[in-house]
């Protein structure tokens, strides 16, 4: 279902796209593809345009202006997206973001959006004639890096430098672990993206398990922790493919206890 919220702003944003003279299309993905908008969604729009607008904030900007009272609005270089505006609106206060692309960048997709707007099957030719491709996790990748990754959060923590120590945590646990179980439960490894509804209790509970607090010990367990889940992880889904970096793990595991012990003296 679509809350009214969402879809005054669609219908709008629909009324606006169509009258202008550039404009080839409008297009939702995320939640709205899947039908799974609710209250607290936002929306990701893309608006097709025959000459490129994202060559320029003020562009994007100005198009952005015209769905809406605009709150806020900046460019998505932080998610490595600068076609990307994200925006807030008000009346209603919605979040929205706004994908700025011309027809030949529509071929290269993770999804296939929902057409709500187009000009002359501009948008449903391309989607038609190719296919979206998210990209899966790549699994050597992950392997080559992981136990380097795990001996940094453990220096960290062997100098006391605890916020960095969680920080770094974080980061495997958004970049490795979470996508890693949304794959083993069949998911897209969309990160935390609804980690808690599509995922077994199980992995959750274990997942909420690396969440430490701040201290050291605890934050040692955590780490222990996302070790023993991301070798099960590796087992469960890893293809055979992969080299396994058993000397690394090892001694990174060895360097754990050492420090590990070493701060409890």
């Amino acid at each position: 279902m679509s809350y009214p919220v969402h879809r005054k702003f669609i219908e709008n944003a629909v009324e606006v796209i169509r009258n202008k003279n550039d404009a080839l299309g409008l297009a939702a993905g995320g939640s709205w593809i899947t039908n799974e908008i609710d209250e607290y969604s936002d929306l990701d729009l893309i608006i097709v345009t025959a000459e490129r607008l994202s060559d320029s904030k003020d562009k994007m900007l100005n198009c952005a202006l015209s769905l809406g009272k605009l709150l806020s609005a900046f460019t998505g270089e932080h998610v490595g997206e600068s076609r990307l505006l994200i925006c807030l609106y008000d009346n209603p206060l919605l979040h929205v973001d706004i994908k700025f692309l011309i027809p030949a960048e529509l071929y290269d997709r993770v999804e296939d959006p929902v057409i709500l707007w187009e000009k002359e099957q501009n948008l449903s030719d391309i989607i038609n004639s190719t296919k979206s491709d998210w990209p899966g996790p790549d699994y050597q990748w992950i392997e080559d890096r992981f136990w380097t990754w795990v001996h940094y959060t453990v220096l960290k923590l062997g100098r006391g430098e605890i916020f960095e120590a969680l920080e770094f945590l974080s980061f495997i646990r958004q970049n490795v672990i979470a996508p890693l179980i949304q794959v083993k439960n069949g998911n897209l490894p969309r990160g935390f993206r609804k980690i808690e509804f599509n995922c077994s209790p199980d992995d959750v509970k274990r997942l909420s398990a690396t969440l430490p607090v701040y201290k050291q010990d605890e934050i040692f367990d955590s780490l222990y922790n996302i070790i023993i889940i991301y070798k099960d992880l590796r087992e469960a889904i890893f293809p055979g493919s992969v080299l396994i970096n058993n000397e690394a793990e090892q001694r990174v595991i060895e360097y754990y206890n050492e420090v590990k012990m070493a701060r409890k003296k």
